[in-house]
């Protein structure tokens, strides 16, 4: 239950945004736009047509993406990620770089025409998860089974109910499955698919594939073509690499790239590090691979600022609209 603080908190930060939903409609925060200076790199995932938390709270729907767009294109300078590394800047606007992470096949769907259509540059950092035999993520396929499946599920000898927020939780620990498997390696990750998958049986329902369906390598390949797109790997198994060996995150980091590469024909000089998440000795591997482009969500180390390979991140807010989403980037915070 919320304490008092933390209610009184939200109903704060619901007034604030929509007070400044209000005050745009009267051109009263036009200025604070339109003088913004610095950059960003925002993070997008999924997008869908509607109902984007159904699964997770990280996909937007179509239009609310259009939106965002259409706020870049009226007051920021939208950049790829190779225009970011060198820092070619605008001088007289908010500078955004667009990346898209996980590889979904909506991005190629929904977000290429839209890309076209505004002529932006984007990244799209994707797993090899495909090559591996699997046309989802581990994590995707855990949050369906969480929506679908019963209150209480057993998994290896130990009872899991529903939390909260729809995840199995452990009786005995009261740790999370996601928690728990995401310090795994994905043979244990695969093997809760396999176990798992009579609890959901969501393939056989098309309208829901945009929220969980990978790209495939033709999709991959056309998605490459396009002078707007950028191709960045984002690790084999969607490991969170930090949390597994180091020879094991080498092997993701090597062969997410081959694969990547023997798609594209074309070299893929960048990483996004599933979950933000990264180690000292998996950014030495990293760039011994050949990767010039690290991207981390927070750095973990202040020196990790002035390593010249990485750069941190902002996660878009899908709980937000988009003018709020434009204010906490240029802000560098949300409320």
């Amino acid at each position: 239950m919320l304490s008092v603080k933390a209610i009184g908190e939200k109903i704060n930060r619901r007034a604030t945004y929509l007070g400044r939903d209000i005050g745009h409609a009267f051109n009263l925060h036009e200025q604070f736009f339109k003088n913004a200076r610095g950059s960003r790199i925002l993070v997008y995932h999924g997008l869908c047509e509607r109902d984007h938390t159904r699964f997770n709270p990280i996909f937007l729907t179509k239009s609310i993406f259009e939106e965002h767009l259409k706020l870049y294109q009226k007051y920021c300078n939208v950049i790829s990620l190779d225009d970011y590394y060198i820092g070619n800047f605008s001088d007289s606007k908010f500078n955004i770089c667009l990346t898209f992470d996980d590889g979904y096949a909506n991005n190629y769907k929904y977000v290429l025409p839209l890309l076209r259509k505004y002529k932006m540059p984007a990244t799209f950092f994707i797993t090899a998860i495909r090559h591996a035999g699997y046309d989802i993520l581990w994590n995707d396929f855990l949050n369906i089974v969480s929506k679908y499946g019963p209150k209480n599920i057993w998994y290896k000898f130990d009872q899991y109910y529903k939390g909260r927020y729809g995840h199995y939780i452990s009786a005995a620990t009261g740790i999370s499955l996601v928690e728990k498997l995401r310090a795994a390696g994905f043979d244990k990750k695969a093997e809760m698919i396999e176990m798992l998958h009579q609890l959901a049986q969501f393939k056989s329902n098309i309208a829901e594939e945009d929220y969980w369906l990978q790209m495939t390598e033709a999709q991959i390949k056309a998605l490459s073509k396009s002078p707007l797109v950028t191709i960045g790997a984002h690790g084999y198994y969607h490991n969170d690499l930090s949390m597994i060996s180091l020879p094991d995150a080498q092997h993701e980091l090597a062969f997410t790239k081959q694969y990547l590469e023997n798609i594209i024909q074309k070299p893929v000089n960048s990483f996004a590090f599933p979950y933000g998440s990264y180690t000292t000795d998996v950014i030495k591997v990293a760039k011994e691979l050949g990767y010039t482009q690290l991207l981390a969500t927070d750095f973990h180390d202040k020196n990790d600022e002035a390593d010249a390979t990485l750069r941190e991140r902002f996660t878009v807010n899908p709980f937000i609209s988009p003018l709020n989403q434009l204010y906490a980037t240029i802000a560098r915070r949300y409320e």
